[in-house]
């Protein structure tokens, strides 16, 4: 099933699939050094079991039939409107045809053990003394919560520019950059300290970063790939999950110590035991509670972190392939996306049970979720990125439960953002062709589109700022910057070059914890 949704994930990125084996200068003439070779380069994308994570699975199944002269053709070449360059010139023949050939002989490999020792072992502190670090943020900022956070890739998906990179949305200046090696993935933050963000990488490296030094002070290797991580209400754990291996682990936020690691496994909805990927991990203001998705399980667990041994409620039979959420009403309402069954659960983590299976168009992605009030409703925007004859983005009134209507788009989607002062909401498009440089914005009042922003590069991941008056779009690939328009008049107003920036992280998510709803809004909405 994994081999499916990356296959799904990632019609826009086949090419990608080899971008990151290129990318050191080691020599590959020797075979011995091709799994370490792979390792080091080529995992973060692709998985260390060579299943396929961000981009396609590599491995002597999926590579079967393919040309190896069409293979070398797209690594020599590199594909326009993805991340993969060009590398005539950079590699040698021999060496491209060497890698080609590893590769079709290469089968998925068994899923690679990664134990709490292994954790323990990986963690550093690269600050001793926390307490010596500035009680202020050492730039000129009026409100932290306007702080933006972008995950920059790098050209490679590693090296120089793989950082996370933090802008002040009033003025819409860098204030900071984190190198972080491999390029960042998820930038969560701590509700309950202003100073802090944790960073998580494409190989589940975790960085405890201070915002006032815009310094990392500590970081954790927590399995080889995944994205999940989520932050506790009182900011003292975080909960991370990983593809590779089919685990997640709780760790004490201050000193990133991992407590106590969870095996994935369950009977998914067709009565099979399966060992599960991570799907997403929310921390919600609701409750002492963790809630995450086993994609391959089809369950949601809610875990007690402030009970002895993190207890684990299961909610089973959810969908078949579960993966991003976001929560709503006050966060007592979790709305998971489950892809293969084209709907979004709606689950109630107050009574831990599924109250209403919803129809969401076709593989449905609701990114970092979209939930705004509207004349006294609450709405819930969700994209969707599969091939379908017909492109929408399903709303849903979340107070009733029910489609208010499906919007046609001009391609598939990935990513919703709504904010209470902002009159749109923004879906980027990402259909591989023109349109994936797009994104078009709903009249969140009509429920119509009306308007389509050319942002350039390949648009990504739009996000609002904390008082709603900007939008910043990720123009990624070829674009090599994040766009700011304001929201009232979708007019540009500012651009900041960064190397294939993707996702886009508003630190005044702790206030409203969903794209859309401010505290007063949640309360309203309960």
């Amino acid at each position: 099933m994994k081999k499916t949704i990356t296959k799904r994930l990632n019609q826009s990125l086949l090419a990608v699939s080899i971008t990151t084996l290129l990318s050191s200068g080691v020599a590959m003439a020797k075979s011995d050094d091709m799994h370490q070779l792979y390792e080091d380069n080529c995992s973060s994308c692709h998985g260390s079991d060579h299943g396929g994570y961000l981009a396609p699975a590599l491995n002597s199944e999926t590579l079967k039939g393919r040309s190896p002269t069409a293979l070398r053709t797209i690594v020599m070449a590199g594909s326009f409107d993805t991340l993969m360059p060009p590398f005539y010139g950079k590699l040698s023949d021999d060496e491209i045809r060497g890698v080609i050939k590893h590769l079709q002989a290469t089968p998925k490999q068994p899923n690679p053990a990664w134990t709490l020792d292994d954790m323990k072992k990986s963690l550093k502190v690269y600050v001793k003394d926390e307490s010596t670090l500035p009680d202020k943020p050492t730039y000129k900022i009026d409100n932290i919560d306007n702080l933006i956070g972008v995950a920059a890739r790098g050209k490679y998906g590693r090296g120089e520019g793989a950082r996370a990179i933090f802008i002040n949305s009033t003025t819409h200046q860098k204030v900071g950059e984190v190198p972080t090696g491999v390029a960042a993935h998820i930038i969560d933050f701590n509700p309950a300290n202003p100073r802090w963000a944790y960073v998580k990488t494409d190989t589940a490296e975790i960085f405890k970063v201070d915002l006032y030094s815009m310094q990392a002070t500590r970081s954790i290797k927590t399995g080889y790939n995944g994205p999940g991580m989520g932050v506790s209400r009182d900011g003292k754990y975080i909960m991370a999950g990983s593809f590779v291996p089919h685990n997640a682990v709780i760790l004490d936020a201050d000193t990133l110590e991992p407590l106590k690691t969870f095996e994935l496994e369950g009977i998914d909805p067709d009565g099979k035991m399966v060992s599960s990927d991570s799907g997403m991990i929310i921390g919600t203001p609701y409750a002492d509670i963790f809630a995450i998705a086993l994609e391959n399980a089809g369950q949601v667990w809610v875990v007690d972190y402030k009970k002895d041994g993190f207890p684990v409620t299961k909610i089973e039979k959810v969908g078949r392939h579960l993966h991003d959420a976001f929560l709503t009403h006050g966060g007592k309402k979790l709305m998971v996306a489950s892809y293969d069954d084209s709907i979004v659960a709606a689950i109630d983590l107050e009574k831990r049970e599924i109250i209403k299976r919803l129809p969401a168009g076709c593989v449905p992605h609701v990114g970092g979720g979209s939930a705004v009030v509207v004349d006294g409703r609450t709405l819930g925007f969700g994209t969707n990125f599969g091939d379908c004859d017909k492109m929408v983005v399903s709303v849903w009134d979340l107070d009733k439960m029910e489609v208010v209507k499906q919007i046609p788009v001009s391609g598939g989607t990935e990513s919703p953002a709504a904010h209470a002062n902002a009159p749109y909401v923004a879906v980027d498009i990402i259909s591989k062709d023109r349109r994936a440089r797009t994104v078009q914005l709903i009249d969140k009042k009509t429920l119509e589109v009306v308007k389509t922003l050319d942002v350039g590069g390949h648009a990504y991941f739009p996000e609002y700022s904390a008082d709603g008056k900007f939008l910043y779009i990720s123009a990624g690939y070829n674009g090599d910057e994040v766009v700011v328009y304001d929201s009232n008049t979708l007019q540009k107003v500012a651009s900041v070059p960064m190397e294939s920036p993707a996702g886009i992280f508003s630190r005044g998510r702790v206030k409203y914890m969903t794209r859309g709803l401010s505290p007063d809004e949640m309360e309203q909405s309960k």
